[in-house]
């Protein structure tokens, strides 16, 4: 018998949500949703607007850039438990490279217009969140610097 697990139970054992109270995290729950996406399939696309953000629950996702005249970048794969997609919080909203499932991936999505405006009638939830991305656009821009490196070879003679 396979059990079902409420949204409300992920969001609330997950590593990024850790330390928010229970009232915060039934506002997040209310903007969440579970998706689905095949192998192969784009769950967003560089450009396209930022309207959710995301939690692997299980699968792989892989973060690309799409370069001219060559096959997309990797800079990160996502995997289970990790969190992907930033660009929701910061103006214009536009996803900065695509994302893609490289196996059937099970996901957690929080949607955009709902959670911003909870996070704007309440500050302080705001700031717990925001504070929580600032650590996942840190980690992008460390796994971009490495991919950037290791393209340009830098440091190779």
């Amino acid at each position: 018998m396979v059990q079902e697990v409420g949204l409300d139970k992920l969001i609330r054992d997950h590593p990024f949500f850790e330390g928010m109270d229970d009232e915060a995290l039934e506002l997040i729950a209310g903007c969440a949703a579970n998706e689905r996406f095949d192998a192969g399939q784009y769950v967003f696309r560089e450009g396209q607007p930022a309207d959710k953000f995301y939690m692997v629950r299980h699968g792989s996702v892989a973060l690309e850039v799409r370069a001219p005249g060559r096959d997309s970048i990797v800079l990160q794969s996502c995997d289970d438990g990790d969190v992907m997609g930033w660009s929701w919080i910061v103006p214009p909203f536009r996803w900065k490279w695509d994302a893609r499932a490289t196996r059937l991936s099970r996901l957690v999505s929080f949607d955009a217009i709902c959670l911003r405006g909870k996070l704007d009638a309440d500050p302080a939830l705001g700031y717990a969140v925001y504070k929580r991305f600032v650590r996942v656009i840190a980690e992008r821009l460390a796994h971009a610097r490495l991919q950037m490196l290791d393209l340009y070879g830098i440091g190779k003679e």
